[in-house]
């Protein structure tokens, strides 16, 4: 969604100025350009029948962003309002800081989570990703967004209890701007743009997350993948998939269960259409302390994982097979969802009370990427 509110409520007073925005009383240089809507609604419920009309919502309340609000977001930060940071397919919308600025006050995120945002659909935007194959598929496909380093705290993004959802944080609110964006700047449209099936709860609200680095024996996945302190990485996900195990007592029992959990045959990486597919596995702190104590690397962890996210390849139907085997993916006998133990991504969440991983089936075509978040306000050196 490409427009500010002009609303009644929005009146100005004294002018200021600044060299990025000039704040919520005004500007004597406006640096907004989105087309502006007049109108007089500021009442939420009001605004977001307004906005459904439109095709800008979601269904779920919105704040009206009026420029008064637009403007005291993007005061807070330090990026020009014409900014912009990235092309988003499937409509090739040009997402401005600005457009930025708009879907995160009607989601009501903090202004502090600007860095997060952009550095989130910076890489989203990078070919690898596929982005296009995600908003147009079939698929339920969407971008999780998994959070390294101290901003976590700073913007109380959930990594324990509850973690991927029902955790009592604002935080939520930023998964869900960054999901308006994709409906409102990259055009995502169910029936229109997007193919999907079925669609996902995650469609709404995004899924974003931390990683609980201090109960991890590993470094973050962010540093494992080369990007120290504030970072992101996003991963394509199918959505979340349970796996309760109350009667393994061995690490190794724990992760072939957890592995095996997530071959099931009719995930996108056993698919002849899907050249190839990453995993993710999320382990809670308990069992990561055990597992670490009898398997210290990462890489040995990821190869028993890789191992055991297999099925015989004569549990699938005569023609998946041959379609496999002619693409060499069997691999005696057995077809398995990865096609590296390199491709399995693990990250330590969630609550202490053991007894379940968590497992994010990928939607194939697309490779996770990996971003620092650029230094907000705070850092400035201007």
């Amino acid at each position: 969604m490409s427009r500010t509110i002009r609303s009644s409520a929005s009146a100005t007073s004294e002018k200021v100025v600044n060299l990025r925005d000039c704040g919520p009383e005004g500007c004597d240089i406006d640096w907004l350009s989105s087309q502006k809507v007049e109108t007089e609604i500021d009442d939420v419920m009001e605004f977001t029948r307004f906005a459904l009309e439109q095709g800008w919502g979601d269904g779920l309340p919105l704040i009206p962003p009026t420029e008064a609000r637009v403007h005291e977001f993007l005061g807070k930060n330090n990026r020009y309002a014409d900014e912009v940071i990235c092309t988003l397919p499937p409509a090739d919308g040009e997402c401005t800081v600005e457009k930025i600025a708009i879907n995160a006050v009607m989601a009501g995120a903090r202004a502090e989570s600007l860095p997060l945002i952009i550095a989130a659909l910076e890489a989203m935007a990078e070919p690898d990703f596929e982005l296009f194959g995600q908003n147009t598929t079939t698929a339920p496909v969407y971008p999780l967004v998994l959070v390294n380093g101290p901003i976590r705290n700073k913007l109380d993004i959930p990594y324990r209890h509850g973690c991927l959802g029902g955790a009592r944080t604002d935080a939520t609110a930023i998964g869900r701007a960054i999901r308006l964006i994709i409906r409102n700047v990259a055009g995502q449209e169910a029936n229109v743009t997007s193919q999907t099936t079925f669609g996902s709860p995650g469609r709404i609200s995004g899924m974003l997350f931390g990683e609980w680095e201090e109960r991890s024996p590993w470094a973050p996945l962010a540093e494992r993948r080369g990007v120290k302190g504030d970072a992101v990485s996003v991963y394509g996900t199918m959505g979340t998939m349970n796996v309760l195990d109350t009667t393994s007592q061995d690490p190794l029992e724990f992760l072939e269960m957890t592995g095996k959990s997530m071959g099931y045959i009719g995930a996108n990486g056993l698919s002849p259409a899907m050249p190839f597919a990453e995993m993710m596995i999320a382990i809670n702190p308990v069992w990561a302390e055990l597992i670490h104590a009898k398997i210290p690397s990462m890489e040995d962890i990821q190869e028993v994982l890789w191992k055991f996210a297999s099925t015989d390849a004569d549990y699938l139907t005569p023609k998946h097979r041959q379609q496999l085997e002619a693409q060499d993916r069997i691999i005696n006998g057995r077809a398995y969802i990865s096609v590296e133990p390199k491709d399995v991504l693990v990250v330590v969440c969630g609550g202490t009370g053991g007894l379940h991983a968590t497992g994010f089936h990928s939607f194939g075509s697309c490779l996770t990427q990996t971003r620092a978040l650029v230094p907000g306000p705070d850092a400035a050196t201007e």
